[in-house]
């Protein structure tokens, strides 16, 4: 029997790796403000408060530090990377287990902005290993992976919260990333890393010099932000467009739940197919039909009679996922350089978590001022506006190459 390349080798390892990161970081997500709650004695405003600070303040301080980490990542390598994040965020995590008071878990949910990158690291890792024919296929099986995790994450974690406690799920998910540490640091091989020496490369001017098309690059990552922010200005009012459809009748949070989980498990099905498909006929092609679907069905969505018409369009929206996000990554992938891949990965990153900043905060304000159907209106609006600054960004540098 021959041996699988390496770079199959490393897919697999880090596949599997992903998927129990995406476990570790979702199952914590829908007790975290029971688990605040438990930590002192809040008002309903201060709750919401802190829920929103300690659950954006990672994302605020991971957009900060990415581009550092890419930095390095390009210098000494992507695995130390993946190493640095799995076993950091192993610790923190823990850690939370046994916090007292609220500003101790806001500063170790700081922490874990710090040590984040474990996922893009493992991206861009596959990325520069894999021939770039096979990218997107590549790309997509890791997308694929961390959607599964992050899918099974938030059962997990409420059954794990229901059988022992919150505390006690802190140190289980700390154990899981531990495991991811211990399969990247035993199992994956970084053969064709040739660290960046340039000191040009110290610098953002340095980089940009480097691209072939700078617009091209900086078009993908605007898109990336605002990929991000139109899905996150959705998520947190899902469970409350449910709860006024169902007109409080019935299990609401149930629903609520199975209506989250839809949009993933299909692009958990659909994303290393696109991927394969860009591959042959044009990445940019999937991407262009995912901004056209979603805008469609963002905007039915607002039109909904009942939470089967919602639970549909939610489905048919994680096709639409797939072809974008991932998609986008492989693009970024085929038109970097492979010595500054890390780099371009880590700024990709930081545009994914503004968007997760942004995006929530537009979706409250406009269900606050508005209605929740408005937010799916507007979140339509942006998606054409995305798709005219990515034929105008991208696709017009894409045919002058």
């Amino acid at each position: 029997m021959k041996e699988k390349p390496i770079w199959q080798r490393n897919l697999f390892v880090l596949s599997i790796a992903v998927f129990i990161a995406g476990i570790a970081f979702s199952e914590v997500m829908p007790f975290l403000p029971l688990y605040i709650d438990t930590l002192g004695k809040f008002s309903h405003q201060q709750l919401n408060f802190w829920s929103g600070f300690i659950y954006s303040g990672t994302y605020l301080v991971s957009a900060l530090i990415s581009p550092w980490w890419g930095k390095l990542a390009d210098k000494k390598g992507r695995k130390p990377m993946t190493l640095r994040a799995s076993l950091g965020m192993a610790i923190v995590i823990g850690c939370m287990g046994l916090v007292t008071n609220v500003y101790q878990l806001f500063i170790l949910r700081m922490l874990q902005g710090v040590f984040a990158g474990f996922v893009s690291n493992s991206n861009a890792l596959i990325a520069t290993e894999t021939p770039k024919e096979k990218s997107g296929q590549a790309l997509g099986t890791m997308a694929s992976s961390f959607t599964a995790g992050n899918l099974l994450g938030p059962f997990i974690g409420g059954a794990l919260a229901s059988i022992f406690s919150y505390r006690v799920t802190f140190f289980i998910t700390g154990g899981l990333l531990l495991i991811s540490f211990f399969l990247s640091l035993f199992f994956v091989h970084e053969t064709d890393f040739k660290p960046v020496t340039e000191k040009k490369l110290d610098k953002a001017s340095g980089i940009i010099k480097e691209l072939r098309s700078p617009q091209l690059i900086f078009g993908l990552l605007l898109t990336t932000l605002i990929i991000q922010a139109a899905n996150n200005s959705i998520n947190p009012i899902v469970s409350l467009y449910v709860k006024q459809l169902m007109a409080n009748h019935g299990n609401v949070v149930f629903v609520s739940g199975v209506v989250a989980a839809l949009p993933g498990i299909a692009t958990f099905l659909a994303a290393s197919r696109f991927g394969a498909l860009g591959d042959r006929i044009g990445t940019h092609k999937i991407i262009i039909s995912g901004f056209i679907g979603a805008a469609i069905l963002f905007f039915l969505t607002a039109f909904v009679q009942n939470t089967a018409e919602l639970g549909v369009l939610r489905f048919l929206v994680g096709f639409t996922d797939a072809c974008l996000f991932p998609q986008v990554q492989t693009l970024l992938t085929k038109n970097t350089p492979a010595k500054i891949t890390g780099r371009i990965f880590s700024w990709n990153q930081s545009a994914m978590y503004v968007g997760n900043i942004f995006g929530p905060l537009l979706g409250s304000t406009i269900s606050g001022l508005t209605s929740y159907s408005m937010v799916f209106i507007v979140t339509a609006g942006i998606v054409v506006f995305n798709l005219i600054l990515f034929k105008f960004n991208v696709i017009n540098n894409l045919n002058k190459e």
